[in-house]
């Protein structure tokens, strides 16, 4: 069978079961030794009330031996002993009495103490005179080890009253003794036998088995009354205010955590982990807003940077007109008079006043500073103005735009522009002596593809991770910021695109970008 764990456990689960498995053992322990103390404790009380009978029946013993017996009235169930010289006697009146010695005597006393629950006792002897004094195998061991120098010998067996603790000790010849077994060949002093003594203890293993019940019980019930105190305790104090610090967590930094975390009567650790967390909001808030701040000048120096390479081959383009214009301005000044040299220049003039408009009017609009803000733009339009300003700095260089487009979508149009000039820009500088820079646009499944492929020098497999980072150039002084790339992996993401490259030493770079489209 495969056990199957759950992937999570929360921390009110672990901390529960890691409280409640110690509670269980230390419970189970303390059952445990509660039971080996009872069980100690009965078997002692037994042991001492074993030797106090012992000492008592010995003194009964002797008291019935220093008398020379005991004479009983003869009656129904009162038989005489047969092991004994003068068993009978009779009075005057001619009544018999029966003579109870030592041995007699002891026996029935413990049939009293049998009926009435209290144990039994006896006489037994490995040379026994009476065959019911014939020792069982406990008795037959502790007797051989009484000749062996051992003073008494207690065990728990098991008897028709339950469990019962045995408990034998020696019986010694003394003066009083030796009228009735000097002939068996005793002398004071020596070991004729011993006076067994069975406990019952059943009783107390009643007790103890009710006892353990009612421990289990408490033990159950506190297990329980522990585990809800403790679920309510870490649920206000602990998992409750964790719940409220992740709260703040998710909200942040739409919302200020203050807004979620909640206040304390007492502080504790989890107070220092709120503060620490208002502490780091605070700075996180101040190095996103320095991040945004750096971000947006690195955008401009990077827009600037680009302006500036344009601006020398735009400048051609405006001093070829521009020296047109004042060569025509210059002879309609020489010739003031002349009509059909004004009608003539006048027309050229407004050409080329309006071509410097067009360029400037897209300088400025490549140059403009706005958030990112998505709006319904015509790509072709788009494609047009960045193409038209790259065109200044095309050198022996073809420009082949493939523009599969035909619907408005919604994006941002400067960030796209940005986007396509600097990498326009970086595929140029790449190719310095000539090439062919091939530029596409298409739509799939919701997603705008755009492919920048040169056929330049390439970028080295050692610079390729590093492209994307700002201010990492392989150009000279003066080519470059380092930002180019930098600036467009940071709109493209900002756009939620995504930008690859594929580019081998020698043979050419392929940028491509993907970005989410919508129509609506």
């Amino acid at each position: 069978m495969n056990w199957r764990f759950p992937a999570h456990i929360s921390l009110r689960t672990k901390f529960i079961i890691f409280i409640g498995a110690i509670i269980s053992a230390f419970y189970l322990f303390m059952l445990y030794r509660t039971s080996v103390f009872d069980e100690k404790m009965i078997l002692k009380q037994a042991e001492q009330q074993a030797r106090m009978l012992y000492k008592q029946i010995l003194l009964t013993r002797q008291w019935a031996a220093d008398h020379n017996g005991l004479f009983v009235l003869k009656k129904k169930g009162v038989e005489a002993n047969p092991f004994l010289d003068l068993p009978t006697v009779t009075d005057a009146q001619g009544q018999t009495y029966f003579l109870r010695n030592p041995a007699m005597i002891t026996r029935e006393l413990s049939s009293y103490a049998k009926r009435d629950g209290l144990g039994y006792f006896r006489v037994t002897s490995l040379k026994p005179v009476n065959p019911q004094n014939t020792p069982d195998q406990f008795e037959r061991i502790s007797l051989m080890a009484f000749d062996r120098g051992t003073k008494e010998v207690i065990d728990v067996d098991n008897s028709d009253m339950g469990r019962v603790v045995r408990f034998i000790a020696p019986l010694r010849v003394t003066e009083s003794c030796l009228g009735c077994h000097a002939r068996h060949g005793y002398s004071v002093g020596d070991i004729r036998g011993g006076l067994s003594i069975s406990i019952p203890i059943s009783w107390a293993d009643e007790l103890i088995r009710r006892n353990i019940h009612t421990l289990v019980f408490i033990g159950v019930a506190s297990f329980f009354i522990v585990t809800v105190a403790l679920f309510l305790m870490f649920e206000s104090l602990i998992v409750h205010r964790i719940s409220r610090l992740t709260q703040a967590m998710d909200r942040f930094p739409e919302y200020p955590p203050e807004d979620s975390l909640l206040p304390s009567v007492f502080r504790d650790e989890l107070d220092s982990v709120s503060d620490n967390f208002i502490l780091f909001c605070d700075r996180l808030k101040k190095s996103q807003d320095e991040l945004l701040r750096t971000k947006a000048q690195a955008h401009l120096s990077e827009k600037m940077a680009s302006l500036g390479i344009l601006s020398a081959g735009i400048a051609h383009e405006v001093n070829n007109p521009l020296g047109g214009m004042l060569n025509c301005v210059k002879s309609m000044r020489e010739n003031p008079e002349d009509r059909e040299l004004t009608e003539r220049y006048l027309p050229l003039l407004d050409k080329g006043l309006r071509q410097i408009e067009m360029i400037m009017r897209q300088l400025l609009n490549f140059g403009r500073i706005e958030p990112l803000k998505s709006r319904k733009i015509d790509l072709q339009i788009i494609f047009n103005e960045c193409t038209q300003l790259l065109s200044y700095k095309l050198k022996n260089i073809v420009l082949d735009t493939r523009i599969a487009v035909s619907t408005e979508l919604l994006l941002d149009a400067e960030a796209l522009k940005q986007i396509i000039i600097n990498i326009g820009l970086n595929a140029i500088q790449a190719m310095q002596e000539g090439g062919k820079l091939t530029i596409a646009c298409r739509e799939e499944d919701d997603q705008l593809t755009l492919t920048f492929q040169d056929t330049g020098n390439g970028i080295a497999e050692a610079n390729l991770p590093h492209i994307f980072d700002p201010f990492f150039t392989t150009k000279g002084v003066g080519e470059g910021t380092g930002l180019g790339l930098a600036v467009t992996y940071s709109l493209v993401q900002r756009m939620n695109g995504k930008i690859t490259v594929d580019s081998r030493l020698g043979e050419g770079t392929l940028f491509t970008i993907t970005i989410p489209t919508n129509r609506e």
